[in-house]
């Protein structure tokens, strides 16, 4: 059976509403899941009329069971579970709002709860806007912070993810970039690079590569580099001491676990070896080291999901794109990707129970 998939709308300033509308006329998307978006239905109706998309939304409420309605061919009817409020539908386009905060918040709470009752097998977020969110009254650096709060798990990591068939996506398990530190000042990185963190990360990935390649049929152990923090990999404790005090040990207590890891590797030199398929996954210091690399690959691909939550989650690898949203030219191919990307996992996952 196809695992059904919640998909938050995201802040309703951005383009959010536009690329999921946009993705759920994609043939793909049918064809692997059944997809129920959490946010306003309203919202949604607009968004279908900004792209010309010829879909029949359907509002329900969390308190009903989601009977998913039979699509055509011509016009698929999709489920649209009432999250945010009636105020999110006056939040005005392209701008910081604290009712598009409110509206991102409350679909990603609903989503999140239906999937941690089982009522779906996996959730897909579209973009939120922090400072919305800050405005809103809910302090969060981003999504997977709350997501954790939410899972009530204290250790996650943000994958962003090539899937594997396509020039510089890696090998047969595509490429994944994890981090260790994430939304945070580039001046507060320093006292997070610590021999903990990086193991868990580590460990963290092993975990989900390994996973992949069994579903598939694969039993070698992923391979995965760790990236140095400073130029040239510290230059043997000229240009800082990270690589010798905290990146290798970490990388050899990994080793000791059975982990095929390696590193503190030069970044400059590290990002190309991975895309042609000498590694499986990078463990980047922080949060531009990694998405800068591997957005230059291939952005509109790349897939953001969640590793160390007891739910499947994957969204879009950009943000809410205010220059651009409700003017119909936002790019879909991100968000099909991500959907795609949380069907399989959660089919993998289902597998694996």
């Amino acid at each position: 059976m196809k695992p059904t998939l919640a998909i938050s709308m995201g802040d309703p300033t951005g383009i959010g509403p536009e690329i999921i509308a946009g993705a759920l006329t994609d043939p793909a998307v049918a064809t692997w899941c059944t997809p129920i978006v959490v946010g306003r239905t309203e919202i949604m109706r607009r968004a279908s009329r900004v792209l010309g998309a010829n879909i029949d939304w359907i509002a329900c409420s969390a308190s009903e069971q989601l009977q998913v309605p039979e699509s055509s061919a011509q016009r698929p009817r999709i489920l649209c579970l009432e999250a945010a409020s009636e105020e999110s539908e006056h939040a005005p386009p392209g701008q910081i709002d604290a009712r598009g905060g409110q509206a991102a918040y409350d679909s990603l709470v609903a989503a999140t709860r239906l999937c941690l009752d089982k009522r779906v097998d996996g959730i897909v977020t579209a973009p939120l806007q922090k400072k919305s969110l800050d405005l809103a009254g809910h302090s969060w650096p981003g999504h997977t912070e709350l997501l954790g709060h939410l899972c009530g798990v204290a250790t996650t990591a943000m994958m962003l993810y090539l899937p594997a068939g396509k020039p510089n996506h890696g090998g047969p398990s595509g490429l994944g970039v994890v981090h260790v530190t994430l939304h945070m000042a580039l001046r507060e990185v320093f006292e997070h690079i610590t021999h903990a963190n990086i193991l868990k990360t580590i460990e963290l990935t092993h975990d989900y590569f390994s996973r992949l390649a069994n579903a598939e049929g694969r039993h070698s152990p992923p391979r995965i580099a760790v990236s140095a923090l400073n130029p040239h990999a510290g230059e043997s404790g000229r240009f800082g001491t990270e690589e010798i005090d905290c990146i290798a040990p970490a990388v050899l207590a990994a080793q000791r676990l059975g982990i095929d890891a390696s590193g503190p590797w030069a970044v400059d030199t590290l990002m190309p070896k991975a895309a042609q398929g000498q590694f499986d996954a990078v463990v980047a210091m922080y949060h531009d080291q990694g998405h800068i690399a591997l957005k230059l690959l291939d952005m509109f691909e790349a897939v953001n999901i969640t590793l160390g939550l007891p739910i499947v989650r994957t969204s879009v690898a950009h943000g809410t794109a205010h220059d651009i949203a409700w003017k119909g030219i936002a790019q879909c191919g991100g968000m099909v990707q991500a959907i795609l990307a949380a069907a399989k996992l959660s089919n993998r996952s289902s597998a694996n129970r």
